[in-house]
């Protein structure tokens, strides 16, 4: 991989002073945690999912991904594409206590570790703990000190800063390591499909082929002002992004004010016609929560987000007595919220999206609502 040049100034970003930021993200971890426990399951297609009409895939190991098995996909779904997969419920506890195992490793490095679930983690190394001269060999370290005393693989990305990183860390997947030079990065990002930037979906991505915009090159030709007259504040994200500017630092010990996840219809449709989605967005968040680093804090509240087809947006929610209790429990606190949504005739929606918010500690302290009414 060579060495990075830390005397140059990045370029386009601003910058004063280089950074060197590695994303460290495990290999398919809660499938490949079951295959390291089971011996027999190594080489098998694994998919990690409740066995329920409604479930999603939490996780799937490479071999299942070869028949197009991946997370978030819907249980049955994976079921019809790979027949002969292990469906195998999660275990968060147990991959909790691996995560930690792998905190402990990014530790010895660093003490700027931003860790953004279970098994993917920010590291600001800059200045490292074991005096390595550059981020590469920081990040070829820790993938070793995971692959021998874990027996597990990891990947990562090494680059001036986080949104290159994470990008990097996906090239070479799995059990691979990419670096994005700060000369490099205009070259690497011009050929990309747009679709590999952060928060571009499908349908953002289908408005922007819409406007003729199909890679990175293509967006860097838009000005500011159009992406932000055409996608709101996302608009100015899509524009730096393209120059491979991401000014935002490694937060340590950041805590979860809130989770969501939202989906945007492919056509518009009625309230009674989002319960499907609502239920597969609510076992994401819950998947999510139990993924969080912080696992001991609690989400109280339950948010429903809806965006009508004239993009007006609206929002309930419900703060609990105590946390939901299981996956199940979310599901019937956001079909309830949707419930109290005057599903007036004729009146479409273009989105919909649920979340959790409201965190504390056992003796709990409030957070916020990402989801603003």
């Amino acid at each position: 991989m060579g060495e990075e040049k830390t005397n140059r100034p990045m370029p386009s970003t601003g910058l004063s002073q280089l950074r060197k930021i590695v994303h460290v993200d495990m290999d398919a971890f809660y499938a490949s945690v079951e295959q390291r426990d089971d011996p027999r399951l190594r080489g098998r297609p694994v998919v990690v999912a409740w066995r329920a009409e409604r479930s999603v895939v939490c996780a799937a190991s490479y071999e299942a991904r070869r028949f197009g098995v991946h997370s978030a996909m819907p249980a049955l779904r994976a079921e019809r594409l790979c027949p002969e997969a292990v469906f195998l419920p999660p275990d968060f506890t147990r991959y909790r206590a691996v995560s930690v195992a792998v905190r402990a490793i990014l530790a010895r490095h660093t003490a700027l570790i931003e860790p953004l679930s279970l098994d993917e983690a920010y590291l600001d190394v800059t200045e490292n703990k074991t005096g390595l001269p550059t981020a590469t060999q920081v990040a070829q370290t820790i993938r070793r000190q995971i692959r021998d005393e874990l027996h597990l693989t990891a990947s990562a990305g090494v680059a001036a800063n986080k949104f290159l990183a994470k990008i990097a860390s996906d090239w070479r997947k799995p059990d691979g390591l990419f670096v994005i030079r700060p000369a490099e990065a205009e070259a690497f990002l011009t050929p990309l499909e747009v679709g590999r930037l952060p928060g571009v979906g499908r349908v953002t991505a289908r408005r922007l082929a819409d406007l003729g915009i199909v890679t990175v090159g293509d967006l860097r030709q838009c000005d500011r002002e159009f992406l932000e007259r055409s996608f709101g504040r996302f608009g100015a994200r899509l524009y730096e992004f393209a120059r491979g500017i991401d000014h935002h630092p490694v937060e340590a010990n950041r805590l979860t004010k809130s989770l969501s996840a939202e989906d945007t219809f492919e056509r518009d449709v009625p309230l009674q016609a989002t319960e499907a989605a609502i239920r597969r967005l609510a076992e994401r968040v819950w998947t999510a929560s139990r993924n969080e680093t912080h696992a001991t804090r609690m989400a109280r509240t339950v948010v429903l987000k809806l965006k009508t087809r004239e993009f007006r947006i609206r929002t309930r929610r419900q703060t609990l007595p105590a946390p939901p209790p299981s996956c199940e429990e979310l599901i019937h606190t956001a079909l309830a919220l949707r419930d109290r949504v005057d599903a007036s005739p004729g009146q479409l929606y273009r989105l919909v999206g649920v979340g959790l918010s409201n965190f504390g500690e056992p003796r709990g302290p409030e957070g916020h609502d990402l989801l603003d009414s």
